[in-house]
């Protein structure tokens, strides 16, 4: 487990101004660190996955608007704030669906604001400061999921997720993968299945490759092979992280997730979904109100082949996430405990903090 909690998926290298990531679309092949210093460099890491899972993004975009930020040199604060008002908007524009990273920024942008008397060093450090609690807050929120995650999962079982959701997603433990690594800690011995997770591979490039380096049992199986294995009785619980999380408890997470859940349903398997409390958005009543993100179709028809498998011109349709119903949800496992159906109250008690 130490080897695999040095691989830092992000930090801020404020000697070089840079914001400094493990580029994940090189991964399983070679860890390559890539040291970014312009907002167009952030966003298009941001876009094109090369730091990815939700709170991952709102690490690097707190991170990436403290760094952008400390080359800025005025002297009155309005100016101060333009500027990091046009990065924020700007880095906002790169992932729409994943909630933490709205949240990050207006969490830095609400510090600056608090923050005002000063001068410009004083503004950057308090930038800086309140990015590394970002950061600090997830690490700690995460083992957290993984405690109240391993409370419901008995030594031996056979578990399945889908995307990555787990050390290479945040600052250390995951989310849907932290009860897997407490149970490796703690001699649980889990057989773990990942979806391959088409068409960006997540569970086979990344799932796969932090679990097996962290000696747990996985066993990688296309998406559509999730059926075959619930019905052999080899999966008792599946576990997905979440990008964002509605009033009503319907979730966003990366597309296949609801085929997953739909399965489990019929099957009887218990379908959990693991995230930090920031994913919850009370601002939107149901999945319906979710901007789902669509990317460009040669992920689909040629990124990973040799050469392309599908025909010129051929139509191609290619939504990045879904929306698993909230009535296809075991239960939802925050840092702040466990949610069972139906999932409103609770998951506004845990927003206002008044539990």
């Amino acid at each position: 487990m130490g080897n695999l909690f040095t691989m830092l998926t992000v930090r801020a290298d404020y000697g070089q101004n840079a914001l400094v990531i493990l580029d994940q679309t090189c991964l399983p092949n070679r860890e390559v660190y890539l040291a970014l210093k312009t907002a167009e460099e952030i966003w298009e890491a941001i876009y094109s996955l090369k730091v990815r899972g939700a709170p991952a993004i709102g690490v690097a975009a707190a991170y990436g608007v403290a760094v952008l930020m400390q080359g800025v040199e005025v002297t009155d604060f309005e100016s101060f704030y333009r500027e990091f008002v046009k990065v924020k908007k700007y880095l906002e524009s790169s992932r729409p669906t994943a909630v933490n990273l709205f949240m990050a920024l207006d969490r830095m942008e609400a510090r600056l604001l608090r923050h005002r008397e000063g001068g410009v060093k004083d503004w950057k450090r308090v930038l800086r400061e309140e990015a590394e609690a970002v950061r600090e807050e997830d690490a700690v929120a995460c083992k957290r999921i993984g405690e109240w995650g391993l409370s419901l999962l008995r030594p031996g079982m056979g578990l399945l997720t889908h995307c990555n959701a787990g050390h290479l997603a945040v600052s250390e433990y995951g989310t849907a993968l932290a009860p897997i690594y407490l149970g490796q800690e703690r001699g649980y011995a889990f057989s773990v299945f990942a979806d391959e997770t088409r068409p960006l591979l997540q569970g086979a490039r990344l799932t796969a490759y932090e679990l097996q380096k962290a000696g747990v049992d996985v066993t990688l199986i296309c998406d559509n092979m999730a059926s075959t294995v619930m019905k052999q009785g080899r999966v008792q619980a599946v576990l997905v992280g979440c990008d964002r999380v509605a009033a009503n408890g319907d979730t966003a997470n990366k597309i296949g997730t609801s085929g997953v859940a739909v399965l489990a349903k019929y099957y009887d398997i218990p379908f959990y979904v693991l995230g930090p409390t920031s994913t919850i958005d009370m601002g939107c009543p149901t999945g319906e109100q979710i901007e789902i993100e669509e990317r460009a179709r040669e992920e689909v028809t040629e990124k990973w082949y040799a050469r392309r498998m599908a025909p010129e011109g051929v139509k191609v349709y290619n939504p990045a996430f879904d929306v698993t119903s909230a009535d296809l949800i075991t239960a939802i496992i925050t840092e702040r405990g466990i949610a069972y159906p139906p999932f409103g109250e609770t998951l506004r008690m845990w927003k206002e903090k008044t539990f």
